[in-house]
Order: structure tokens, then sequence, then C-alpha cells
């Protein structure tokens, strides 16, 4: 995979030349923290009874508000060595962390000097040094300067979590929010941060593995603080603006982005082929042709051409009762992405964000969400992300049984599947599934591009299918009249699937289509489709325009109702190894024609499990306070009962 056309290459010598700078900052400087405190122990008292003197405060005007800390020697290279206790030798991991710090000191040095060089602002500091800057550059001067020092803080930051992830283990640190950050200049604020980091491996690096752990939540930490301040300060366009890569590293520079090592995930589940996926017709073809979809993805370019096109599918529910198939139709699609991508040589990652995600630790599950999203969107690698029993995970907004942590889980979600910065590049797809979709939050179910009604086996030959497959094949029952996983076909089954929805399954769906139908005649012009929707949505206010935008995307999917052939899976070079320009054009070539047809049955599709999420939340409501009502009368009776006993 080559560097992308809109990148620019930072180059080895020019990091290299930085190498002893960086050193010399790693060796020793001294720095007077201004923001953060130290973690030092506790002064012990000399004597019993006798405390530690208390600290002189000056009255003098002035002097009050300035800093008292003394300046404090920062010597990170025997701090490191230190990590593992009275160990002479330095560990592997500790010159990992040591070369890993040096080398990302010295790209966003190097970065620095680049961006000082585009704004001018070399200049400007020669003339500062000399006494020439004229007073009205004073102004541009201070902005330029605090943009480099964010620039530098980012990249440093960025470039230390990306070369020392391939060392991080099991074991994980929480160091806080970083404080000492220091916008100045690029020096002082790298001298803050190394102070910081310095506090930080004293309090927390107790091992190896802790070291490289400790580290790296320092740098996430640094990203996360710098990427809000960037967001209100002035001049960055020339580094927001622009992309760079690090070939020796393979890192990349893209703003104030995190970057991630292209790393796949090792999967160690049980995967399923699709014949062993029975009933689900529809949502095990999707699955299907979703897996190929992403294959599509162009890793020059950054962008999966059924994105721009049109019929990608970001994000999915998948809903129905427990015991139909919904874990099975995971397997599968992990299984077939994971064959895919080993075929073309892809890194894959696939991860699951579970109930033991959320934590009772403030806004610890938000970055868990969070976390797991950017993993999965990481532009380096296919990705594929699960949120099993959603209705458990993200909590409905109001309601008063949601914990904190599942509010924070929600907003997180909601954020990143259609906010104002989500960007879908088309190397990846989320899928949320549920027992109970209805307890889940409306505006985040809403966020789910494509409805999986995940109904289990429904037909007769659907239940000898199963049967026989659980079975296994160690007995000598014989099979009878049926042709084995012939009802398993996917082509004939999703037909007569999509067929069953040209009229709806709802009750509550049923009577206005009716309605609608018998006022306006055959659903066969925009503007009786539009009439249509808007029945719908006086009949339940929460079918907005993000529905129609649901409604319209799967239109999409259906008119790209092509499945690629498997020989482009099998023989990358036929497809998945072309250029992007080319690998639309073939997509392009078998999209098919948008017909009536098609949109009443995503109408029909979409609505239906709108109005069965809403009459199951009714359903549910009215029982639970039938249950109450019940309990408080068998209370007052059983009262009563012992008053007048």
């Amino acid at each position: 995979m080559s560097r992308t056309s809109d990148q620019m290459e930072l180059r080895e010598e020019d990091i290299r030349k930085h190498y002893p700078a960086a050193a010399a900052l790693l060796l020793g400087f001294d720095h007077t923290p201004r923001i953060g405190k130290g973690k030092d122990a506790p002064e012990v008292e000399r004597s019993a009874g006798i405390g530690t003197r208390r600290r002189f405060r000056t009255t003098t005007p002035g002097l009050v508000t300035r800093s008292t800390a003394r300046p404090e020697g920062v010597q990170l290279i025997a701090r490191i060595e230190a990590a593992d206790g009275d160990d002479p030798l330095v560990s592997p991991a500790q010159a990992s962390v040591m070369n890993g710090l040096r080398r990302a000191l010295a790209i966003a040095l190097a970065l620095a000097e680049t961006y000082g060089a585009q704004v001018g602002l070399a200049e400007l500091k020669r003339a500062n040094l000399e006494g020439a800057l004229p007073p009205d550059r004073k102004t541009e001067f201070a902005e330029l300067l605090s943009a480099e020092a964010l620039i530098t803080l980012h990249v440093f930051a960025n470039a230390t979590a990306f070369l020392l992830s391939p060392h991080l283990g099991e074991v994980s640190v929480e160091v806080g929010e970083v404080e000492e950050v220091l916008t100045d200049n690029g020096q002082l604020a790298l001298h803050g941060a190394l102070w910081e980091l310095d506090q930080d491996i004293s309090a927390f690096a107790g091992d190896d593995a802790r070291l490289v752990a400790t580290v790296c939540a320092f740098a996430e930490q640094v990203m996360e603080k710098v990427a809000l301040r960037a967001q209100n300060a002035a001049r960055l366009e020339p580094f927001t603006g622009a992309a760079w890569k690090v070939e020796a590293d393979d890192f990349q520079i893209r703003g104030f982005t995190p970057a991630r090592a292209a790393k796949g995930s090792v999967l160690t589940m049980t995967f399923k082929k699709p014949h062993e996926v029975v009933g689900n017709h529809i949502a095990k073809y999707q699955a299907l042709r979703l897996s190929k979809m992403l294959m599509a993805y162009d890793f020059e370019r950054h962008l999966n051409p059924f994105a721009e096109l049109g019929g990608f599918i970001f994000t999915f529910m998948g809903d129905g009762a427990p015991g139909t198939g919904k874990t099975t139709l995971i397997q599968m699609m992990a299984g077939l992405l994971k064959g895919y991508c080993d075929n073309a040589g892809y890194p894959f990652r696939y991860q699951n964000f579970g109930i033991d995600n959320i934590d009772s630790y403030q806004g610890k599950s938000g970055q868990n969400a969070k976390a797991f999203v950017q993993g999965v969107l990481d532009p380096n690698v296919i990705g594929f992300g699960t949120i099993d029993d959603i209705d458990q995970i993200a909590g409905k907004r109001g309601d008063r049984q949601s914990s904190a942590g599942q509010q924070e889980v929600t907003a997180v979600f909601m954020e990143a599947f259609a906010g104002a910065n989500t960007v879908v590049r088309g190397n990846c797809t989320f899928g949320m599934f549920s027992n109970f979709p209805e307890n889940v939050d409306d505006a985040l179910r809403q966020r789910a591009g494509a409805r999986f009604l995940v109904d289990g086996p429904q037909t007769r030959e659907d239940y000898i299918d199963i049967l026989h497959l659980l079975m296994g094949r160690k007995h000598d029952i014989p099979l009878g009249d049926h042709e084995l996983y012939a009802a398993q076909e996917i082509r004939r089954a999703v037909a007569r699937s999509f067929e069953s929805h040209n009229r709806p399954h709802e009750e509550g769906l049923i009577g206005v289509y009716e309605r609608v139908e018998a006022e306006i005649g055959r659903l066969d012009t925009i503007a009786k489709l539009g009439t249509y929707l808007k029945a719908i949505q006086e009949a339940d206010p929460r079918f907005t325009g993000r529905a129609i935008k649901n409604i319209t995307d799967a239109v999409k999917v259906r008119a790209m109702d092509f499945e690629l052939p498997d020989e482009w899976m099998e023989e990358p070079d036929l497809f998945l190894f072309k250029d992007y320009e080319t690998k639309a054009g073939m997509i392009e070539e078998l999209r098919q024609p948008i017909t009536v047809e098609m949109v009443v049955q995503e109408i029909n599709r979409y609505a239906d499990s709108e109005f069965r999420y809403a009459d199951k939340s009714d359903e549910v409501a009215i029982a639970n306070m039938v249950r109450d009502m019940q309990r408080t009368e068998a209370a007052k009776r059983r009262y009563l009962e012992g008053k007048n006993g």
C-alpha cells in the first residue's frame, strides 16, 4: 500500500538531525512547573509531635501570584532505568521506551521546524532574537508560537503512542488528566510534557509492563487535551490541511487525528459458514454483501467506492428474540471478513463492546466507548465492531434506571455514528444487536442505517435444516424426503423475503397503508410515496427525517443488489488490488435501476421495525403498570386483613 497522493514525506534525514536534541531532553533538563503539581510522597515529620514548618507566604504585591515551585531536574532516562527496581541492566522494554521517546521527540521537532518554515516563524524568531521584531507582528508571532507548541506536543504524543503500541500488553494504567500543557513555544511545551511524564512514571510504573502502559496512557491524554485546545487556536491551517508520512515507521500525521498502528486483532471465535446460518435470509444476505463491500476499500485513497456511489452500510441493527441467531450472524460475518482479509493481505480488526466496558469510574465508560470506536474506524484496517445487547449497554436518555456510564456510552455512540464530525470512509461497519430494541434510545436506534430482522428459522425446511445441522454426523438417522439446505439458497430466499414487504406486516402500519392506498391509489410516484411517509409520521411522530434517510440509503443498497463475484475475493488481482477509479467503474457497471417496488418495500420494512419497537415498548410499559397496580392492590388487601384481624 503506497503513500497517498495528498501526503508529504517527512524525510528521514530531517528527523535524524534532531536526534542529539531529543537525546539531550531525555538525559536531563531543569523545569519549574507552572500548572502541574508533583506526585511526590508527603513530607515526613522530623520528630514525634512536631510537624513540618508552614510554607512562607509572601505579602509583597505581585509576588503572591508567582509560582513558588522550585526548578526540578528531569532525567527521564534515569527514571526509566529505575522503573524495575534495582536491576542494573536496561531491559528490552525500557530500551524500547527510550528509543520510542527519542524517535517521537525527533519527529515532533522535525515537523515543528517544517511548520515554522512554511509560515515564516523561523524568520520571526530570528528577528525577535535580534530585537528587530516589528510591533505590528507581535500578535502574529505569539499566535504562531502557540500553534507550534500545540503541533509539537500532539505530534510527540501521537508518535509515542504509535511507536510503543506494539509493546503494549494487557496491563492498563490510569494516569489522570494531563495538567502541564504549556503553549508558549515548542521547546517549553516539550519541557512541560516530559516533566509530567517523569512524574507519572515515578508514580505508576513499577515494572516494565506498567512502564509501557503509563507512557502510552500519558500520550493518549496529551493528544486528547491538545486536540481540545487546538479547536480554538489560530494559524493551524497549514498543519491541519496537510498530511505527512514517516516512511520508516509507516507513521501518518493528519492534523490532530491520532494515528493507529495497522494491526489486526487475533480472533479466537468459532466461525460459521453461510449455510450454517439457518433462516434470517435478508440479514444473512446483507451481511454477505456488506462483507464484500468492505473489501472494496481503497487503502491509498482511504475511501470505498460504495461509500461514494451509495449503498454502503455504516451502521446496522440486528434485532430478534433470544436464540434466533444473532451471535451466529456475527460469527459468519467476522469469519468471512477474516478469510477475505487474510487472502488479500489486509489487516482486519474485530472488536466487541460489551457490558464489561461499562465502568463505575466517572468518565471511564465514555473513554472506553471512544477507544472502541476509534479502533474500528482506523483507516489503515478493515474494521468490524459489534455492540451486543446494546439495550443493556447504552442507556436511554432520561431513564432514571440508566447509570451515568450508560448515558456516556449513548452520547459517544450517537456522535460517532451520525455526528457533525462523522466521516464514512467505507473501511468499517458497526453492528448493534439486541433482544429488546425498544429499550434502546430512539435517537441512537435511528442512527442504524439498516435493520436486520433476525427471526431465526421460519419454515418447515428451515427447521429440518437446523435439526440436521445441530445433530452433527454421529448418528444413523436417515434424512428423509428433503433437499438439505436448499431453502438456505440465499438469492431465492431473499427474493421471497423482499416480496413479502410489498405490504406492511405490523397491524398499526397496515391500517395506515390501506387508508393511504384507498385515498390516492397505488403508490407509484414520488408524490404518493411522500404522502405515505407523511401518514406514517402522523401515526408515529418518531418517524423523522433521519428515518427517510435510512430508507433511501436502503434503497441505494438495493440498487447495488448484486454480489461481488467470489473470484474477486479469491484472486485479489482481479478487483481488490485495482486502483480506485477502476474499482469504482467495475462496481458502476453492476448497478441496477431503482424501482417503485424497491422503495415501497424498504419503506414498509423500516416502518414495520419502528412500529414493532413502539408496540413492544408500549406493551412493556403497560404490563409494568398493571403489575405495579396489582402489587398495590394486594398490599392494601393484606394490610386491611391484618388490621381487621
